[in-house]
């Protein structure tokens, strides 16, 4: 993955993970990493 000024550390991450992750609905395994899309959600947003 590129490094782009938007996207945040791992770390970071982890401290918003959790709220994430409760939205989601437990029905088959993800495709993508979460924090991976994250960053390009904020990437994004942030064009």
């Amino acid at each position: 993955m590129k490094n782009y000024l938007s996207n945040i550390t791992r770390q970071q991450f982890e401290l918003i993970r959790p709220a994430l992750e409760n939205f989601r609905k437990r029905t088959k395994p993800r495709k993508y990493d979460l924090y991976e899309v994250f960053c390009a959600v904020l990437y994004v947003l942030k064009t």
